[in-house]
């Protein structure tokens, strides 16, 4: 009995050691970069990937044609024939389908960033936005509205799927922010939208951070919280998570604590590409004043590591143009000293990055981004990492 009782209390000694040492060595490592999806007839960009409770790997990503392919002097974030669509892998990303599934088409214009973020219940919630080209002069007698160029917004949408992305149900016109002074190309109040993850709480409900226009000309905007009890059917108003006079903050990921906060890792504007991050404690219902992490990237995504801690990855539009990674502590309480990890510093220019990141089946995590090399096809590659 003394020997039995002796061997479990080492064995015991020896479990909490290699837990230890487990914690401390939990160091994020680079496995290998992929390409996900290329076609050098397609400008493919702003990806999002989920993994399905089987394993299977879902990465979704706006496509429109490559307009130098087609004889014009540059492509661009918008066009008319941008759509959504998703490719899959069963193998932890070795390998993926080669023809994407079509997600949407709007049928007024083309689409942006289809954001997938997966529930509990296996619900895909997609988010999305689109621009309209108006032709000759008709972009003009559109009021109070954004442009970019002759394309005139429509606002957000979203899309849900129950079924693993076969099928698509929407789109569902979220409700706008009425502080906005922004309208659509009809006229109309501009439905809520923003790029990035969403986040089911531990209680089940949906959060999701949206832009708003506090100003168009000089453009100034916002970022507001929204909240959904059915996933993502029906959206009500919260309260604002970051405003300045001066700074502009739009694309943003949200992610939950281990203790239940709620982070917003948002993108600027006039702040020298500052990230910043503002936190609620009280289950986002007001958030503290935003804070600047002191380093330059965006969009983000955050993803839990194994032992709590958080692992943040963006987009680096400066020289060496590419994608970085920090891991911070499980409250992001000292996020401005975390390290700063180089993913891939060898793209061809800026027009790169919109990194989103999942866990995968085999342990190894994927970041799934799009890309370019020597201003060459916009595709959307991936890097692997692994944590040992």
């Amino acid at each position: 009995m003394k020997i039995h009782v002796l061997l479990l209390a080492l064995l015991c000694i020896v479990g909490l050691s290699c837990g230890a040492v487990a914690s401390e060595s939990g160091k994020v490592e680079k496995v290998k970069d992929i390409v996900i999806y290329s076609d050098a007839r397609f400008y493919s960009a702003f990806p999002s990937v989920v993994q399905r409770p089987d394993g299977e790997l879902l990465v979704a990503f706006r496509r429109a044609p490559e307009r130098r392919y087609l004889g014009e002097p540059s492509s661009n974030h918008t066009d008319p024939n941008s759509y959504l669509v998703l490719v899959r892998s069963c193998d932890n990303g070795g390998t993926w389908t080669t023809e994407p599934e079509l997600i949407f088409a709007h049928p007024f214009g083309g689409s942006q960033d289809p954001c997938m973020t997966q529930l509990r219940d296996g619900t895909i919630v997609c988010s999305s936005y689109g621009w309209a080209l108006l032709r000759g002069d008709a972009a003009a007698q559109i009021p109070d509205t954004l442009r970019h160029g002759d394309f005139v917004f429509m606002g957000g949408y979203l899309l849900r799927s129950t079924d693993g992305g076969d099928s698509w149900q929407g789109p569902i016109l979220p409700p706008p922010v009425s502080e906005s002074v922004t309208h659509t190309v009809f006229k109309t109040p501009c439905p809520a939208y923003n790029r990035g993850p969403m986040c089911e709480s531990r209680n089940g409900t949906l959060y999701w951070a949206v832009a708003s226009q506090a100003r168009l000309q000089p453009r100034l905007t916002e970022v507001h919280l929204m909240a959904s009890t059915d996933g993502g059917l029906t959206w009500d108003y919260r309260t604002p998570v970051a405003r300045d006079d001066a700074v502009s903050f739009n694309e943003t990921a949200l992610y939950e604590t281990s203790g239940g906060d709620l982070l917003a890792f948002m993108r600027t504007a006039d702040f020298n590409d500052h990230t910043v991050m503002a936190r609620s404690t009280d289950g986002g219902n007001s958030f503290e004043p935003w804070i600047d992490t002191g380093f330059q990237g965006h969009p983000h995504c955050a993803a839990p590591l194994p032992d709590g801690r958080i692992l943040l990855v963006y987009g680096y539009r400066h020289a060496p143009y590419g994608i970085r990674a920090r891991v911070l502590d499980a409250e992001g309480r000292e996020i401005e000293s975390s390290e700063e990890i180089i993913l891939r510093d060898d793209g061809g220019n800026s027009d790169l990055g919109y990194p989103w990141v999942t866990a995968m089946a085999d342990g190894n995590y994927l970041v799934a981004y799009y890309f370019n090399q020597e201003n060459g096809t916009r595709h959307i590659a991936g890097t692997i990492l692994s944590v040992r």
